[in-house]
């Protein structure tokens, strides 16, 4: 028999690679994870994608957090905001003057994947409900660990949950199917200041003390379908 595991409190959407997200009430998922999440990225000169770090893909752009963006009704491109919440009638300009780099601009995904790891983050309100207790100093919320879906779990549903779910398929009556694979790996982001949460870095060296940094469930689509706020999540 499946078993429910929670139901889906709320659907995060990021449009823009490490920019604020977006709330929706559904949302479509295809292969490559909900549709446009992640599609477009801040991209520097040399072909690396703005990030809350260094690596061969990333390229560290601090403030970006502080901006958000939305689909909206464009068909040529996002809509982005400042940190005040104001849209920004042009993007790459205002980017460019913002981070004071002059080899910026917006990037539709095209060969190399936008996504730090996998597609589909999902993360429950037990093992963040723990982060709040583990680090009562900070102003914890689940934008800090960036989910595209914050699953609400039953009363008395132990943190971490999300470990066992690993090998297993999650189903919602809207078709959508997820394969879940591992944790997430957690940067510097999860303490980063952004609006109406201030700088943290505690959360994070929580995080790696007590779970070697890793936190959440990070999936794979195995069926594409559609998610909405209220669907049970089901585990095959």
């Amino acid at each position: 028999m499946p078993e429910i595991v929670g139901v889906v409190e709320r659907l995060w959407r990021y449009p823009v690679k490490s920019t604020g997200g977006e709330l929706l009430d559904s949302v479509e998922v295809e292969e490559r994870g909900l549709v446009g999440d992640r599609l477009y990225a801040v991209r520097d000169g040399a072909g690396r994608f703005g990030s809350g770090k260094n690596t061969r893909r990333f390229r560290r752009m601090d403030g970006l957090l502080r901006l958000s963006s939305r689909l909206g009704a464009r068909i040529d491109g996002p809509e982005l905001f400042d940190p005040l919440g104001m849209p920004v009638p042009d993007p790459d300009a205002f980017l460019r003057a913002y981070l004071e780099q002059e080899d910026v601009a917006l990037a539709l995904e095209d060969a190399v994947s936008h996504f730090d790891e996998l597609p589909v983050s999902v993360l429950t309100t037990a093992t963040l409900d723990w982060v709040a207790q583990a680090v009562p100093s900070a102003v914890v919320d689940e934008r800090r660990f960036r989910p595209n879906v914050l699953l609400r779990t039953p009363p008395g549903t132990p943190p971490f949950t999300e470990d066992g779910w690993f090998g297993r398929e999650g189903r919602v009556k809207g078709g959508a199917r997820l394969a879940f694979v591992r944790s997430s790996v957690r940067c510097a982001m999860a303490g980063a200041a952004q609006p109406g949460l201030p700088h943290a870095p505690e959360i994070l060296k929580t995080v790696v003390h007590e779970r070697d940094g890793e936190l959440g469930a990070l999936a794979t689509v195995s069926r594409p379908g559609r998610l909405r706020v209220g669907d049970a999540l089901a585990l095959a």
